[in-house]
């Protein structure tokens, strides 16, 4: 689970610190850098698999241009007229407390809330060798203490929670930068064992790939490879009608199959859902077809039962939905933001899904009376921070963009971060660069430094020129948990924003 984040020289990203909780809405107009702050998380989550140089490559384009059009360096901060050559991160997560390694042994965190940084530098010349021009500068993994964590995690939740999700002991780092005799910047990765035993050096100049990323067996450094399947498990969701209309292939199922980034594997994750346990165990589940009926009879109530077709002679599972007159609508039938929604369902249903999850803009084929429907399910996917952490409430996390004033105005008022761009003047060059913004007298405002949304800017994006609107309390409430809609002090924009 990724609490904070903090993000300096990474496209139009400076000096960015995002305080996040289970469910996150990022809003704002077109173009101020809401899809870049999901291609920084992703950015970070490809590290942990690929060099440095390759992640970066992978990267989307900036202004909807071609990949083949960019370069390496388009991930680094364009200030003006001049390239700056210095990125750098601070992410702050909650790692699994256990897992597993390439090779299926157990690998328990010593402890599991940790703080990773990396700063990377753009060398710019033309005598690069097989490493590619990015150099890490700095790389640290390091415990945030059981004392501390009140204080960074800031969102509202149970102390029976955090003392479940939070376990283990260590104070001292896992992964440090320090400097050689020569001045030369070594990367450190530290034995889980604590002081005893000398820590494994890297000479910084040489990585081609973080040191995080080589962490692949339990035996040798297990919180380290936790971290690493922690941000493995960051994901960029961009659900394809076309991938989830598919159907899937029986031969290739697994009971380990979910839900893939684009939609694939959805008949499969249906059919493991309804014939498995969370062990893996087999076991008939014909509730879970009822249960994703009920949910997407939220989004059309002509529906009385999901199943997957089971087609034994051309070895298929395909999707199938059954209405209440008896006829039975294949997944090609079905339209686009049936088909999402489902899949969110699919989502929420299963308990082995965990991580982070980033959604662009989840209210596109949903009709707009629907919308309160989506986001309650996105709510539902998220872990309840209420209640202790356990099989049926594991760390899932929903992050989702949007420019719709219907979507900010039914997220919780918590929930809300509003992304816009200011303009710096800086040795002479002339640049935008994104900030944010929250409601006053929520957590980002009161305890996280976040600065309050002003009122021009909120009747700015609700697009509303109503002169008489009074605006003197607004984004004061102290039940912030309300929905944005139902705060006391916009109950006087009702019916002319939302």
């Amino acid at each position: 689970m990724l609490t904070r984040l903090k993000v300096s020289g990474f496209k139009n990203l400076v000096d960015i610190d995002l305080r996040l909780g289970p469910f996150t809405c990022i809003s704002g107009s077109n173009a101020v850098g809401k899809s870049n702050i999901f291609d920084a998380i992703h950015f970070l989550s490809m590290l942990t698999d690929h060099p440095i140089s390759e992640a970066a490559s992978m990267v989307r384009a900036q202004n909807g241009r071609s990949p083949k059009t960019t370069t390496i360096k388009s991930i680094f901060h364009l200030a003006g007229n001049k390239q700056e050559h210095i990125l750098s991160f601070e992410a702050e997560m909650i790692i699994p407390k256990k897992g597993e390694d390439e090779l299926g042994q157990p690998a328990i965190a010593t402890y599991n809330f940790l703080k990773y940084s990396l700063k990377l530098q753009y060398n710019n010349t033309d005598d690069f060798d097989n490493k590619g021009p990015i150099r890490v500068l700095k790389e640290e993994l390091v415990p945030i203490s059981k004392g501390q964590a009140n204080k960074h995690l800031l969102f509202n939740h149970a102390y029976k929670w955090r003392q479940s999700v939070i376990q283990g002991k260590r104070n001292v780092p896992f992964i440090s930068s320090s400097l050689d005799e020569e001045d030369q910047i070594l990367i450190n990765l530290h034995q889980d064992g604590g002081s005893s035993g000398r820590p494994q050096p890297f000479l910084a100049k040489n990585l081609p790939r973080t040191v995080l990323s080589t962490a692949n067996y339990a035996s040798e450094t297990p919180t380290v490879l936790l971290a690493k399947r922690e941000m493995q498990s960051w994901r960029l969701m961009q659900l394809e009608p076309s991938f989830l209309r598919n159907p899937d292939d029986l031969e290739k199922f697994s009971i380990n199959c979910k839900l893939g980034s684009k939609g694939e594997g959805l008949p499969s994750t249906i059919y493991k859902l309804a014939n498995y346990d969370h062990s893996g165990k087999a076991r008939q589940n014909d509730n879970i077809y009822v249960q994703l009926a009920n949910r997407l009879s939220e989004l059309i109530q002509d529906v009385k039962i999901v199943s997957i077709d089971k087609d034994e002679k051309r070895q298929i599972l395909s999707l199938q939905i059954k209405t209440k007159d008896g006829t039975y609508l294949p997944a090609k039938s079905l339209s686009d933001g049936t088909l999402r929604f489902l899949a969110l369902a699919v989502l929420d249903a299963d308990y082995s899904e965990s991580g982070l999850i980033c959604l662009e803009e989840p209210e596109n084929g949903i009709y707009p009376d629907r919308i309160p429907a989506i986001i309650d399910l996105l709510q539902n996917i998220a872990v309840n921070p209420r209640e202790e952490d356990d099989e049926y409430n594991p760390l899932r996390q929903i992050i989702i963009n949007t420019h719709s004033p219907k979507v900010v105005s039914e997220i919780p008022a918590n929930s809300l971060v509003y992304l816009d761009l200011k303009e710096v003047v800086e040795n002479g060059n002339r640049f935008k660069i994104a900030f944010t913004s929250a409601l006053s007298d929520t957590w980002r405002t009161v305890k996280g430094n976040t600065k309050p949304i002003t009122k021009g800017k909120l009747m700015a994006y609700f697009n509303t020129n109503d002169s008489n609107i009074n605006l003197d309390y607004l984004l004061k409430d102290e039940k912030a948990e309300k929905k944005v809609k139902d705060r006391q002090d916009l109950n006087i924009l009702q019916g002319k924003l939302f």
